[in-house]
């Protein structure tokens, strides 16, 4: 459970948590929330039994407003690695919250149509021969499909990655059809467009041509416990993305 979400929102938490609460059932918010909640479940289980198997890096390729470094219970050190404008609101949120930001986390400015993630991190005090675990939520369908290759590329040996990528239309079932319209419009208006999409197995020849030898795909009904989608709410699972787990 995110005990940190509201705290970081700072002032607009109580409206937008209240306009979720009053509008709870609409399709769009609906979808919203359970990609959100089960692309993030899905990861930090996986970093969990990652970290078993001794894994001490966590780094986050585009980490947005995500706040586990600031709830962590494992032994790992986190990177949060994004565009510097956007670590700069949230570290000013995080300061307004009064949410200390332990030592063991590092912020790496990245442009990932532009830099190299690698190097970034490592000028961050990565070490590419620690086994380390990368997650990559929210960002791919917002990249060329070259950016996704060349980041993918650059992930080192022995790297384990979650990620979540865009299914194309013809894949897609009708309520994630009409979430992908509504909203890629809507990003394409605020200067975000979805650029690209993928089928799984176009994504497995793209991990396994970067050295990733074992690949599983997960659609949203598959990612958690099967018991969580006994639900009277609006959450249900759609075909509109697909989480992959890869090692």
């Amino acid at each position: 459970m995110d005990t940190l979400a509201g705290r970081i929102l700072g002032d607009r938490a109580e409206e937008l948590l209240a306009y979720h609460h009053a509008h709870g059932d609409h399709p769009i918010l609906a979808e919203a929330r359970g990609q959100v909640i089960v692309r993030s479940r899905f990861t930090e289980s996986r970093l969990a039994e990652a970290v078993e198997r001794g894994v001490r890096q966590y780094v986050l390729l585009g980490a947005g407003l995500d706040s586990f470094a600031y709830r962590n219970p494992l032994d790992v050190t986190v990177f949060e690695a994004d565009h510097p404008a956007t670590q700069q609101w949230k570290r000013h949120q995080l300061e307004k919250a009064g949410i200390a930001i332990p030592e063991r986390v590092s912020f790496v400015g990245v442009d990932f149509e532009t830099d190299s993630p690698l190097e970034r991190l490592t000028e961050n005090g990565f070490d590419p021969e620690i086994p380390s675990f990368f997650c990559w939520l929210g960002v791919v369908p917002y990249l060329s499909r070259e950016s996704v290759r060349r980041t993918l590329a650059q992930l080192p040996p022995g790297a384990e990655l979650v990620a979540d990528y865009m299914l194309p239309q013809h894949l897609r079932d009708e309520a994630g059809n009409a979430y992908a319209t509504a909203v890629s419009a809507v990003a394409a208006e605020h200067g975000e467009p979805w650029l690209s999409y993928f089928e799984p197995d176009e994504m497995s020849l793209l991990l396994k041509e970067s050295g990733f030898a074992h690949v599983e795909h997960f659609n949203q009904r598959d990612a958690i416990a099967p018991a969580l989608w006994q639900r009277q709410d609006a959450l249900a699972p759609r075909r509109l993305s697909q989480l992959v787990h890869a090692r």
